[in-house]
């Protein structure tokens, strides 16, 4: 029936062979962060380290980090939520096949979640310091939660029926936080907790709140499913749980999760807000400092024996790329029904996931007539940008599914070669100017602001994707090394942007006067200027100026990342012959995009090389992770 508490799910793995305990004492400070980021490159097990520094509570990692491990922890219900999905999409199923769906009326009565008087969790109260302080990387503002599950009720309608459970990262301690009674919540655009936040203060009411951490595993991953606003997130958790989620209420406040290693009981006061950060964001950029949401502590929780889990998060991929892996892998078939035509999505890990999107949709309109201008593909794209988290991202490029039937958004080579062969760049590009972006991103004009590029082509291919650089010209002044990173796309080393200091804050607007201005587009409108119709340029349909062009093309991991992370839409994308035309961009040559560090751009991560060595020695031969880790660090 599933695991109920964490250390069930632990004592399991052991006895698998996919987790090992660690009875050495390890540093909270920057040292398990590294250690987790090198089992999950080598698809290493699960980590127990049970003498961490500086706290009494074991500290689990790479709990989510193989794909086999997810399936082993979800084993008895990965199949059951897939059987709902079949429903979800086609109710009449469960009459044709009543032999694979019987069990499926006690699955979804599973999504309740059962109320209870008292729960574990209860055992015993500590202050918040003594929670293991886990720091992720050199310029985090602090310790921070990167494993829980937020869990707020709709003020207007309190219990679990309407509630949010969303994972939001929390920031323990540093900056202004008073220690021990207040910790920072960091939620975004077009987050649950925000409806009800929203509500409280319509109320002229503070919003309660309480953060779970541990217990089912199920729990983690609910958080971060996209659910329909409305439905609870328990409702799902007590289905790929196997059980129904137990929910403690007590004095007039949320629900507590009975079976939670930890809860974090407080409350968010109207109108106070303190900064939150910096820290080293899934994007592999630090998110600078800025003002959010304060909890005021009131109570923090734990079990017997209770386990503190924790996960890293980087330049992609790290081992929140499988969270992305498995809500495909359980929601993917339903985006047919939710988004009619379109016939699959992907938000692309590498480019850090809210930069890129790539869908195939249809095109159904005027089948009688021959025409190759996109045009239900546009249709489709305003649905995909209007659905939720989808709505962040800065660049979606869409094709037609009937131009090539086989093809799946998650094939990214083939989806770009497939666009870059039938594109148009004077009809079909699509701008969305003076709109949000990824909170995390700093590549646009301001916090959240910034711009979108919908590029939808179809029709049958109109050229032939060059694959090798030929010999005999040269690049315009400024520009060189020619790199090719995909057939049709060739990457090129741009010169240098000044940058300003690391870790700038960011709630002065003056770290983006420098994208207002943008002195540097005038390097590439130059580049752009100084490629004529006749030069072997005019052969690459798509053109990227970077910082170091061999870097980008390395891999496409690389080039994915860099590109799009890397440049905004309506400041930084260019072209060859350009024009607009009833305030409609286009141009005639190669689309060239600048995606060169800027000086309004967050900086990379990186590793601390003295971490890095102090891990290396425990790697060796002899250390205590001989054998279970790799050895060497990266950059970012």
């Amino acid at each position: 029936m599933g695991f109920h508490t964490l250390t069930a799910c632990v004592d399991a793995l052991r006895t698998a062979g996919e987790l090992v305990a660690i009875d050495y004492p390890v540093d909270p400070y920057l040292e398990i962060a590294e250690i987790q980021r090198r089992l999950f490159r080598s698809g290493g097990p699960a980590v127990l380290f049970t003498r961490p520094k500086g706290t009494a509570f074991p500290v689990l990692v790479n709990l989510y980090g193989t794909k086999r491990r997810i399936e082993r922890i979800f084993s008895d219900s990965l199949d059951r939520v897939r059987r709902l999905v079949e429903l979800k999409i086609d109710p009449t199923a469960a009459i044709r096949r009543p032999l694979r769906y019987w069990r499926s009326p006690l699955d979804a009565l599973s999504m309740l979640p059962r109320r209870v008087s008292t729960g574990a969790v209860l055992a015993h109260e500590i202050p918040l310091s003594h929670v293991p302080q886990v720091t992720n990387w050199p310029g985090d503002g602090g310790p921070f939660i990167t494993l829980p599950a937020v869990y707020t009720e709709d003020p207007n309608h309190p219990g679990t029926k309407r509630s949010n459970l969303g994972m939001y990262r929390v920031q323990l301690a540093g900056n202004a936080y008073q220690q021990d009674c207040e910790v920072g919540l960091h939620y975004q655009l077009h987050r649950g907790i925000g409806v009800h936040h929203t509500a409280a203060m319509a109320r002229g009411e503070p919003l309660k709140a309480s953060i779970f951490v541990g217990g089912s595993p199920a729990m983690a991953v609910s958080a971060v499913m996209p659910l329909p606003e409305g439905l609870s997130e328990l409702t799902f958790a007590g289905v790929l749980a196997g059980h129904r989620i137990p929910m403690i209420r007590r004095n007039n406040r949320p629900a507590i999760y009975a079976e939670a290693d930890f809860v974090i009981e407080g409350t968010i006061i109207p109108d106070i807000t303190k900064p939150e950060g910096p820290f080293g964001d899934h994007l592999g950029y630090y998110s600078r400092q800025h003002d959010f949401p304060v909890l005021h502590v009131e109570h923090v929780w734990h079990r017997k024996g209770a386990i503190w889990p924790v996960t890293v998060v980087g330049r992609p991929p790290q081992e929140d790329t499988l969270f992305g892996w498995l809500v495909h892998e359980l929601t993917g078939p339903v985006i047919p029904t939710v988004l009619p035509g379109v016939h699959s999505v992907h938000a692309v890990d590498a480019s850090g996931v809210h930069p890129l999107l790539l869908a195939v949709g249809s095109e159904r309109y005027m089948p009688w007539k021959t025409t190759n201008r996109p045009a239900e593909l546009l249709t489709q794209a305003a649905a995909i940008l209007g659905q939720g988290q989808l709505s962040l991202a800065k660049y979606l490029f869409l094709v037609s599914h009937g131009d090539a039937p086989d093809l799946d958004a998650h094939d990214v080579p083939r989806v770009l070669k497939h666009l870059l062969e039938r594109v148009d760049w004077r009809r079909d590009c699509h701008f969305h100017t003076e709109t949000t972006i990824d909170t995390l991103d700093y590549s646009g004009s301001g916090l959240n602001t910034g711009s979108k590029l919908v590029v939808a082509a179809r029709g049958p291919a109109v050229r032939e994707l060059p694959q090798e650089i030929s010999a005999g010209w040269s690049l315009p002044t400024g520009f060189s090394a020619p790199r090719v990173c995909l057939p049709g796309i060739m990457a090129v080393t741009g010169p240098r942007i000044e940058q300003q200091p690391e870790l700038a804050a960011a709630n002065d607007i003056a770290i983006w006067q420098s994208a207002s201005s943008a002195p540097w587009s005038a390097d590439v409108d130059q580049f752009c200027a100084a490629i004529g119709t006749d030069h072997p340029l005019h052969l690459w349909p798509l053109i990227v100026v970077v910082d170091d062009s061999q870097n980008a093309a390395a891999s496409l991991n690389n080039f994915l990342w860099i590109t799009f992370t890397r440049s905004n839409p309506a400041a930084d994308v260019h072209g060859v012959g350009a024009f607009v035309h009833q305030k409609h961009w286009g141009c005639r040559g190669p689309l060239v995009i600048d995606a060169r560090l800027k000086p309004h751009h967050s900086p990379p991560v990186k590793e601390d090389p003295a971490i890095s060595d102090r891990v290396d020695a425990m790697c060796a031969s002899g250390g205590p992770l001989a054998g279970i880790a790799s050895q060497g660090g990266i950059a970012g």
